[in-house]
């Protein structure tokens, strides 16, 4: 059945429902209607969705990196000696990532079962309340701050994960196959821009509140001192709920993605109205309702794409041309993460090395530790994020994790093997490269793939899977890994007596990343179906190979009668 045309559209603006409304075949108008998104020039409506997502990974983090800077802070306030014990540090630090590991699998499941634009804008509805609670926190006789902190962090974390598949699938579905890789990768810069935010923050309200704590001994700052420090502490964790604030009215107004309409909701009508609305900037489309119910029907029988179901996920990844793709996703981000959150442990060992160690007094202390952290990020992490958006759609995204994999294994080596005998400058300017080839390498990468190469029915539960497969490295790294620093017999002038050791326990984690990324294919350049395998021979071609079976063959001439 023939659909229905409607007015409107101009040069700018096509009408893809006029446009495709004398194709009868439900297959063939999907993919009609898709090869519009893959094939449009790079526009506006391109720069809004990566923006739109770009602040809410600017948000994410924001908070977690936020943290490094707090928890100095904490210990001024809380403490007598003021400093936070390690195991209250940890604490703190780990329940963002269990959070994240549950808003990973949690939101990327819910994303496949009721749809991206019904959770996307949710994630962040949590990540502002958990922010602004966490600001308002405060100790009581019953309750320790930390543990107060470490519920709405864990909450906060949940957040935090569901943004990693939403983002990602969304800015996939809706992108050009030709600049897909730039956009995502743009997307997962706007961590580097989050960290460095969190360190300018820090910064302001540390010179802010200069005259309460300049001099001021690190173990003696008295109630002046202790009020200033938690008012900081407070004002740096709450602004993370701003840029989150600012974008979610973005979020709620998305129209749903056509992928995830055609494939999974099966509205063929509803899709091909929401690719004009996309392009357009409405916030959805408003098809004739009686030929989406007519076609809906139609589209039920007819669609080539499987529905989604338990039993068709086993079933799918039960095959290894695409079990091993998750098994290469989930296992280079789980590779990754032990290494890429475990060399934060480094930090202090690398601030003192550029003159940023802590110092006696409380001004000087926060300073060093802001500015210092701003340097770190500016020299190896933003740099790296931005070289792999401008190269990941003409060098491929596995050629550079796989390159990213070889060289942080040969770094984590040299600084392992040859700690002793590093100078430190020559530390300094191996962490930086570290950061750099993290950036410009596989923590990239781990994000980009996983929301490229699965079918559009699990597209998010696959991504969330992997990326909760990440954060479950980060907390190997930080509750098992990073403790084993200290192992031996720690002193004021060596702390970390077993650092060499870890390092080399880390290289080791990126060799095996190498053959992790032998197992996920090359997405460069190719539309989303063609990577997962949702062509299925439909539309045209399909019809006309029916056609030709039902003509009866013409018989062959009589060489008798033609003599």
């Amino acid at each position: 059945m023939a659909t229905a045309k409607t007015s409107g559209g101009n040069a700018a603006f096509k009408n893809f429902n006029n446009q495709f409304a004398h194709i009868s075949d439900p297959n063939e108008r999907r993919r009609l209607a898709l090869a519009e998104i893959d094939k449009a020039p790079f526009g506006w409506y391109h720069v809004r969705a990566v923006v739109v997502a770009g602040i809410g990974f600017f948000t994410d983090a924001y908070d977690i990196f936020a943290i490094n800077l707090v928890t100095g802070m904490l210990g001024l306030v809380y403490w007598a000696d003021g400093v936070i014990p390690e195991h209250s540090d940890t604490a703190i630090k780990v329940s963002t990532s269990g959070g994240t590991v549950i808003g990973q699998l949690g939101f990327g499941w819910l994303a496949d079962v009721v749809g991206r634009k019904k959770m996307y804008g949710v994630e962040l509805m949590v990540i502002i309340a958990a922010t602004l609670a966490q600001s308002l926190s405060s100790e009581s006789y019953s309750m320790h701050i930390v543990g107060v902190l470490v519920f709405w962090r864990v909450i906060m974390g949940i957040g935090i994960g569901g943004d990693y598949p939403l983002s990602s699938i969304i800015t996939a579905e809706f992108a050009t196959t030709k600049w897909r890789g730039a956009m995502m990768g743009a997307v997962f810069a706007m961590q580097g821009i989050g960290q460095f935010g969190a360190a300018v923050m820090a910064l302001i309200v540390t010179v802010a509140f200069k005259s309460q704590t300049e001099g001021v001994p690190n173990d003696a700052c008295g109630v002046g001192c202790r009020t200033a420090v938690d008012r900081m502490w407070r004002i740096v964790i709450g602004f993370g709920a701003v840029p989150a604030a600012i974008a979610l009215y973005y979020r709620l107004t998305i129209p749903e993605t056509p992928r995830y309409t055609f494939d999974v909701a099966r509205d063929v009508e509803k899709a091909a109205a929401d690719v004009e609305a996309y392009q357009q900037g409405r916030s959805g489309g408003d098809p004739d309702e009686i030929r989406r119910i007519q076609t809906q029907r139609t589209a039920d029988e007819e669609l080539a794409i499987p529905k989604a179901s338990w039993a068709d996920f086993i079933g799918h990844y039960g095959q290894w041309r695409y079990g091993k793709i998750l098994l290469g996703t989930a296992g280079s981000w789980f590779l990754l993460d032990v290494a890429f959150y475990g060399l934060g442990l480094n930090n202090s060992v690398i601030l003192a090395a550029i003159g940023y160690s802590a110092k006696d007094t409380v001004y000087v202390k926060l300073y060093n530790n802001a500015v210092g952290n701003l340097i770190l990020i500016c020299a190896g992490s933003i740099p790296g994020y931005w070289v792999t958006v401008f190269t990941v759609d003409i060098v491929g995204r596995k050629p550079i994790q796989l390159m990213g994999f070889t060289v942080l294994t040969i770094l984590f080596c040299i600084i392992g093997f040859a700690f002793d005998k590093l100078s430190q400058n020559g530390l300094l300017a191996l962490y930086v490269l570290c950061q750099f080839f993290f950036n410009f390498g596989p923590n990239a990468t781990t994000f980009i793939v996983p929301g490229e190469v699965f079918p559009t029915r699990y597209r998010s539960t696959s991504h969330g899977m992997s990326a909760a497969a990440g954060k479950v490295g980060a907390i190997i790294a930080q509750v098992l890994i990073g403790p084993l620093r200290v192992r031996g017999n720690p002193t004021k002038e060596n702390p970390s007596p077993w650092l060499n050791h870890v390092m080399q326990i880390f290289a080791l984690f990126m060799f095996c990343g190498i053959f992790t990324t032998l197992l996920i294919p090359e997405t460069k350049r190719k539309t989303l179906e063609e990577l997962c395998g949702e062509l299925y021979g439909e539309g045209i071609a399909a019809e006309e190979r029916k056609l030709q079976d039902a003509e009866p063959a013409e018989p062959a001439p009589d060489p008798k009668a033609s003599a």
